[in-house]
């Protein structure tokens, strides 16, 4: 007896050092990759740490200078919080309303799906340049309504009440594909004895989209609804791409600032520290979001 128990905590040992062995990869990476850059992220976020030169410590004067001088950090989240706003709803209720109208079994509905889904598969670069064309004034949008109407569009890009419209209106036409593919996921593991006892009672059209479909579907929505407000938070590569933050800074993000402070004017300490105040908020969203979750969610169990 005392033997086949040293046999399996030998076995068991031995078992842990292999796991460990093929582990150590990910681990490392891990490590390298995230955990080293977060922590270093903390450290620089309290020092004047210009790329070259000396590293000076100044405490909590990086987060005290971007909420009381720095010209450009309420711009960009006053950016990042309209463009969320505008964003978040527009993709989860479109997608949702694509997601219904493809939910029945009609013909050609794998293909419609399959269209709709090709601007997130497809590199936001090339999404971007074809926007680009489109809405400059020699482009496809203003020749058109030049030629058809006889009327001389804005230049979209370059007035600051369109430019951020055209990004939130780019960013919705590239991600809803995605929301929708949930949406769908989910109407078709609806229970259908519910459904059909939802239609004796009389329920149809709109009263059952409202009052059975969306309610049975809600924890999708809330998936949907939280990863999309994290991506949207999170903006970056439209605005740099279709206006570069302009005109001005009218669309200019946080993700934005950050980046140009620590890469176009050298300042990793306040770009760390704008970062930090990002993750803050993202997590403080989300946690109200997860407290709402209660009064509108519903699970089976």
């Amino acid at each position: 007896m005392t033997t086949n128990v040293r046999r399996r905590r030998s076995l068991a040992k031995a078992e842990g050092r292999q796991a460990l062995g093929f582990a150590t990869p990910a681990l490392a990476g891990l490590a390298v990759f995230t955990v080293v850059p977060v922590v270093l992220s903390i450290v620089m976020s309290f020092f004047d740490w210009p790329t070259f030169g000396e590293k000076t410590f100044i405490g909590i004067d990086n987060y005290i200078r971007l909420f009381t001088s720095s010209p450009d950090f309420w711009p960009a989240l006053r950016n990042t919080a309209v463009f969320t706003i505008l964003y978040v709803p527009l993709n989860v209720g479109l997608s949702l309303v694509l997601a219904m109208a493809l939910a029945p079994r009609i013909r050609g509905r794998g293909a419609l799906r399959v269209l709709f889904f090709i601007p997130v598969v497809t590199p936001m670069v090339a999404n971007v340049l074809v926007w680009k064309m489109l809405l400059q004034p020699q482009g496809l949008f203003n020749g058109a309504a030049e030629s058809w109407f006889g009327v001389t569009l804005p230049n979209f890009l370059a007035d600051p009440q369109w430019a951020m419209i055209m990004v939130v209106v780019m960013s919705v036409w590239q991600g809803v594909g995605y929301n929708m593919l949930i949406f769908s996921a989910a109407l078709e593991q609806l229970p259908e004895s519910v459904m059909e006892a939802a239609r004796i009672d009389g329920a149809s059209g709109l009263r059952m989209q409202l009052g059975i479909v969306i309610p049975m579907i809600s924890p999708a929505i809330f998936f949907a609804t939280i990863m999309t407000m994290i991506t949207a938070l999170q903006v970056f590569v439209q605005p740099q791409l279709l206006t570069g933050g302009g005109p001005g800074n009218a669309t200019q993000p946080l993700v934005q600032f950050i980046y140009n402070q620590g890469f176009k004017f050298q300042e990793l300490g306040l770009a760390a520290a704008g970062a930090w105040i990002l993750f803050a908020l993202i997590i403080v969203i989300t946690a109200l979001q997860f407290g709402a979750q209660k009064k509108w969610v519903h699970y089976e169990h």
